[in-house]
């Protein structure tokens, strides 16, 4: 098993903005002599007394011990000079987002620290391949890369460029465990693991409001409510900054050579072009400051609950048409079970069944049953306190109505959206996973990588492969390739690996055991 750096070894990193400090700050609590330099005068020193400050915020609020904290501030060290990191056994860079100022640091470092000293990368961006290609021994470069912010954030990406030694890489990964972190091997490709899985959280909720399938409060709560993400993709692309999101998202682009599936938004770039770039300008999607009014999500209005309800279950078929059945019956509504070859709720005339990725007005027309309603996927279905629902064009209003009052029954605020293939939580579940699968085959990284990264880097409520797992590897294709029959679109192309245990194993195919 691979050593973590030893405790008392010197750590040094260089830039004190706030990457800088917070992987200073936890260095230093970890155990190490931490070096703090940069270029801008009084800068580490200010960045020091500011982290001293912060451990005694820890202390107050019982989440460091007053001894710890005070040994933490004994080893943390503002250097006035790039030689003062000469002794160090670990280099971290924290520096600006540039390619040929990376290049002249590292260079640079290598004529000050040993030959075994690591040097690594806080690039979010930027390949470490290229970083490294200039260096005498481009094999002891590795991607270190944090996410803001580090003292509370847990995951660090760990990339190996082409040239990094894989005893570096396990090194930075032993060590960013020692330090509390979860960390994730992943090799040298644009965005990584997050910056690249997380690109349909983006995409698909602009490509649904550009198709006005709601506005976007109305989008985010379903994200929310049903989906279980902790912001909606709207409200987090205003928090983030719309003209940071847009240039990840075209650096992406821009490095897959244009691949459809990571196509910016011309909604984000007239975004862009206005001005609103977010909470920072008091406007995105939505607007901020004293006097702006919060934007309320749709909801339907209440309906006669049904007194009875039949559920048609597909064999081998126990998903959250049972889990709706038991908060029906919880509620007193009958419920009838029957064997069928598709799994739905019947209600008046109504049929209900779970997206698959086609429209409910196409559905209607292969079932040849007008009175269709989809719901869209729910991450706990049993606990959820939402459900976006959407009705075929041909679909009466009595049945849609029934259709509103049995989820409405079942403890279910009822979201209507407008029929679009695939519906929110769905299809943008299954883009995720259907990139992440495409990052294993790729050899990114590896599925349980990928899922630590996704929920640890930004915090989603289950990683995309497990997610995968829990809905079914063939639903995911299915939904997958009725998006791409909808649209056309190489956008909604199947991941092969995913087309691959799906046709090797169509019952139990699985990510995760």
């Amino acid at each position: 098993m691979t050593q973590a750096l030893a405790k008392g070894s010197i750590v040094a990193v260089i830039g004190a903005g706030a990457m800088g400090c917070g992987i200073a700050q936890v260095a230093a609590a970890a155990g190490h002599q931490v070096r703090l330099f940069d270029t801008r005068q009084d800068a580490a020193a200010k960045a020091v007394a500011e982290i001293g400050k912060t451990y005694g915020k820890l202390v107050e609020k019982g989440r460091m011990g007053a001894t710890e904290a005070d040994l933490a501030r004994e080893r943390l060290h503002a250097v006035g000079s790039l030689g003062d990191v000469a002794g160090a056994s670990l280099v971290v860079e924290a520096i600006v987002e540039n390619l040929d100022v990376k290049r002249k640091l590292f260079m640079e470092l290598e004529e000050i620290v040993g030959d075994d000293c690591i040097l690594a990368t806080n690039t979010s961006s930027i390949s470490v391949t290229a970083i490294a290609a200039p260096l005498r021994h481009p094999q002891r470069l590795v991607g270190m890369h944090f996410f803001n912010p580090v003292p509370l954030m847990a995951l660090v990406e760990v990339i190996s460029g082409l040239a990094t030694d894989k005893g570096v890489a396990d090194v930075v990964f032993a060590t960013a465990e020692s330090w509390g972190k979860h960390p994730a091997h992943a090799k040298s490709t644009p965005g990584f693991i997050v910056n690249r899985v997380a690109r349909p959280y983006y995409a698909e909720a602009l490509r649904l409001l550009s198709e006005r399938a709601a506005d976007p409060a109305t989008l985010d709560a379903v994200m929310r409510d049903c989906g279980g993400f902790r912001m909606g993709p709207f409200e987090l692309m205003d928090l983030i900054g719309h003209d940071v999101n847009f240039a990840v998202t075209q650096s992406v682009f821009n490095a897959y050579f244009g691949d459809p599936r990571f196509t910016p938004s011309i909604i984000q770039q007239e975004l862009l072009n206005a001005g609103f770039l977010g909470r920072k300008a008091g406007r995105g999607f939505f607007h901020y400051g004293e006097n702006a009014q919060k934007a309320e999500p749709q909801v339907e209005p209440p309906q006669p609950y049904p007194s009875k309800v039949v559920l048609c279950v597909a064999p081998e078929d126990v998903g959250a048409a049972e889990s709706i059945a038991r908060r029906l019956q919880a509620a007193g509504v009958e419920v009838e079970r029957q064997q069928a070859s598709a799994t739905a709720l019947h209600c008046n005339g109504a049929a209900i069944y779970l997206t698959d990725g086609r429209t409910a007005t196409e559905r209607a027309a292969a079932d040849w049953h007008a009175d269709t309603v989809l719901y869209d996927l729910l991450l706990d279905p049993a606990t959820a306190k939402r459900v976006a629902l959407t009705r075929a064009d041909q679909c009466g209003t009595a049945a849609w109505q029934s259709a509103v009052g049995l989820f409405q029954a079942a403890g279910f605020a009822v979201t209507r959206l407008d029929d679009v293939p695939g519906m929110a939580v769905m299809r943008t579940v299954a883009m995720l996973a259907n990139e992440a699968a495409d990052a294993v085959n790729q050899g990114v990284c590896s599925a349980s990588a990928v899922d630590v990264a996704m929920q640890k880097g930004v915090n989603y409520p289950r990683g995309p492969l497990a997610w995968a797992d829990t809905v079914g590897l063939a639903q995911i294709v299915a939904v997958l390739s009725n998006l791409a029959a909808t649209y056309g679109e190489d956008r909604y192309r199947v991941s092969p690996l995913l087309r691959r245990k799906v046709a090797g194993n169509s019952a139990g195919a699985r990510f995760h055991a």
